[in-house]
This record gives structure tokens, C-alpha cells and sequence, in this order.
């Protein structure tokens, strides 16, 4: 990661502005349901204000879009925040204007405030340069430690970086980029891809960047029906994208130049319906009509399995099947447990790969578990991001 990060900074009696990913789930009484985001920023937070720097916060909140609502407060975020921290976290009624400004020059060394929601301003998401310009001028120093937010080019991630003498990385942006560059760059091989999740039309590009440089891709989720259907194979009534029909015939072409093994399920979990309780059995190969296939089957589950116990560095995103509902369950918490048991470097990436480890309880014997889904995506498709780009280079 050629970025300088917080430790190459002099922190000592500076107004810090850091960029976090506080957009967390809330309970119908306004309380914060998961703190694993507040939780994962801590280690940055901590190093700060151990530094002697006063620190002001700004994240976002669910999509407000441009207006004030006050459902999308920050205010539950800042009231775990400070129980964490075991120290009082200002919460402030804006992000922006004399009050904000006059609030943050009041900050002593140790001290932390929040700012409200950004996205209660259209000016944030549309990255204006008056805004990016009012944010930038609440401190001295720009840290970025939102990963998750590195790929949108806003006003917090991207253009405040055009009006501050300093902006580095925070320690999880930093521990994001090394798994996953690293991961790309210098695997320890055999390196092995999974991709699941529901569509082909998400994971294209992905797909086609990690051919060239994966050992084994390992392919579950719904996408398969629209694989096995360019095949000519018989998927019944199985979730299939018809006008990526041509695209996912360019998929199976190039898995059959390249080196990489390129795996799909020998066999499903099938039902006439989906819902829980359901009656459902195994069929391999084609699929009959009027059953959907939902889930990889356990010859795919043995198969996969014996990979990973195999591999050096495992890259995991999107599900097997339909993990939402069990029985539908079983091949994706089976890649779970595969992977926590195995010695290799494991990445999982994406939101329902992460509620994954996390539901089957093996999310802390997982290498690195990522916090930004669309993030990691776009470094596995091979693309830059924009909030890593514009971070001093080291």
C-alpha cells in the first residue's frame, strides 16, 4: 500500500478530521443493532487521541438524500461510540457552518465530537467543491478510515483531500488494502476464488480479473443457473438473468483458455418453491422443470471443501445459495466452516458472505473480514478507488 497512513503523521496538539463508516443498522427505538463498524474504527480513534490530537468524526447514514431526516441521525452512533471509548462524544447538530466551526476550534487535545449526517447534504454525495472546502477547513489533518465508502467519490472521501495539507489512511483502511492487495498481488498459492451470490451481471468483471490470476474458481449462488443455461444444460424453473445469456457464454470461453480451474456445482438442492419447511431433494446435473435450484449440492459441498482444506490464500464473496432460508443454508455455512477450519489466508468480502461467518459463529477465525462490500468488489474487479487514490502517497 503505497499510501502514508496516521503513523506518518504528527498528531501532537492537531484538530483531526476523520472519515468512518458509521452507516450501521438501528432498532425501531433508535439504537445502534450492530456497533461492528464503531467497533473496527476504534484502533484509529484510540491511536489519535493517544497522540495528543483533538478528533472530529463524519460518516453517513443510511440514504437520507440531501434532506434532514431525523430517523437518520448520527446521534445513536455517537451515544455507543462513547461507551466504547469510555469518554463523553460531542454529537453536533450539522456538519457544516459557524456553529460546527466555532464547536471543532473548541476541541481540546483527547476531546471528540461528530458531526451530523452528511448525506443530510446533497453537496456531499454530489463531492461540491464549497462543501468539500467547509470540511476540510474543521481541522488540519484528513484521515480516511472508511473503507467501506472508498469507492464513491464524495465530498468526505474524495474532495475534502483537494483542500487539506495532510490526508492519510486510518489503520483498518490500511489492513482492507494490504488483505486485499496482497491477496491479488503476491498470494500464497494454491489461490482459490469463491463467487456466489444471486446474479451473474454483479460478478463479471470480477470474474474475468481473477482468472488470470487465481489457481481454482469455485462458482455457487444463483449465477450458476445462468452458466448452466449457456451451456445448454436444463435449469427448471432456477433464477436465471436471460439477457446475460451472451455475456455468460464470454465468462465460460475465457474460463476455457485460462489456466485457472474453473469449478461449477455437480449438483443442487432443489424445491418447486422457495420457503421454509418446503420438501426439496439432491439432483445432479440438469435440473427438472418446475424445480428451482437453491442451493449447492453436497457433492459440490465435499468437492469445495477439499479445495479449501487445499489452499494457500481463499477469496470469498457472495453466498451458495439461498442462506436466508434453511434448509437453503447448508452449502454456504459448510464454505464457512471450510474456511475457518483451514490454515490458508482467508478474505470474505460482500455483505451476505460476512452475515454469513458472522451467523455460523466463525467470523473471529476468519483471516480478514472485510467491511466494504461494494469496496472490495471493485479492488477484486481490478478497479481503483477513488478514496485511496486522493490519500498522500508515502
Amino acid at each position: 500500500m503505497n499510501k502514508k497512513t496516521v503513523r506518518d503523521v504528527d498528531l501532537a496538539d492537531k484538530r483531526v478530521i476523520m472519515r468512518v463508516d458509521f452507516n450501521v443498522p438501528l432498532t425501531e427505538a433508535g439504537q445502534v443493532a450492530n456497533d461492528a463498524r464503531i467497533v473496527a474504527s476504534l484502533p484509529t480513534i484510540r491511536y489519535i487521541l493517544e497522540k495528543g490530537a483533538s478528533l472530529v468524526l463524519m460518516s453517513h447514514l443510511g440514504r437520507p438524500k440531501g434532506k434532514l431526516e431525523p430517523k437518520y441521525s448520527l446521534a445513536p452512533t455517537a451515544a455507543r461510540l462513547s461507551q466504547l471509548l469510555g469518554r463523553p462524544v460531542r454529537m453536533l447538530a450539522d456538519c457544516v457552518g459557524p456553529e460546527v466551526e466555532a464547536a471543532c476550534r473548541a476541541l481540546k487535545p483527547g476531546e471528540v465530537a461528530l458531526l451530523e449526517n452528511l448525506r443530510f447534504h446533497k453537496e456531499e454525495e454530489a463531492n461540491e467543491p464549497g462543501f468539500c472546502r467547509a470540511l476540510a477547513g474543521l481541522a488540519d489533518v484528513y484521515v480516511n478510515d472508511a473503507f467501506g465508502t472508498a469507492h464513491r467519490a464524495h465530498a468526505s472521501t474524495e474532495g475534502i483531500t483537494r483542500f487539506v495539507p495532510v490526508a492519510v489512511a486510518g489503520f483498518l483502511m490500511e489492513k482492507e488494502i494490504e488483505y486485499l492487495c496482497k491477496a491479488l498481488d503476491r498470494p500464497k498459492r494454491p489461490f482459490v476464488a469463491i463467487m456466489g451470490g444471486a446474479k451473474i451481471s454483479g460478478k463479471i468483471d470480477v470474474i474475468t480479473n481473477l482468472l488470470p490470476k487465481v489457481d481454482v474458481l469455485l462458482v455457487g449462488g444463483g449465477m450458476t443457473y445462468t452458466l448452466m443455461q449457456a451451456q445448454g444444460q436444463g435449469v427448471g424453473d432456477s433464477l436465471v438473468e436471460a439477457d446475460k445469456l451472451e455475456v455468460a457464454r464470454e465468462v465460460l470461453a475465457k474460463a476455457g483458455k485460462s489456466a485457472a480451474r474453473f469449478v461449477l456445482p455437480v449438483d443442487h438442492v432443489v424445491a418447486a418453491e422457495l420457503a421454509p419447511g418446503v420438501a426439496w431433494k439432491v439432483v445432479e446435473g440438469a435440473i427438472p422443470a418446475g424445480m428451482k435450484g437453491l442451493d449447492i449440492g453436497p457433492k459440490t459441498v465435499e468437492q469445495y471443501v477439499g479445495i479449501i482444506k487445499s489452499a494457500g490464500t481463499v477469496v470469498w464473496n457472495g453466498p451458495m445459495g439461498v442462506f436466508e432460508t434453511p434448509p437453503f443454508d447448508a452449502g454456504t455455512r459448510a464454505v464457512a466452516e471450510a474456511l475457518a477450519a483451514s490454515s490458508a489466508t482467508s478474505i470474505v468480502g460482500g455483505g451476505d458472505s460476512v452475515a454469513a461467518v458472522e451467523v455460523c459463529g466463525v467470523a473471529d477465525k476468519i483471516s480478514h473480514v472485510s467491511t466494504g462490500g461494494g469496496a472490495s468488489l471493485e479492488l477484486l474487479e481490478g478497479r481503483t478507488l477513488p478514496g485511496l487514490v486522493a490519500l498522500n502517497d508515502a
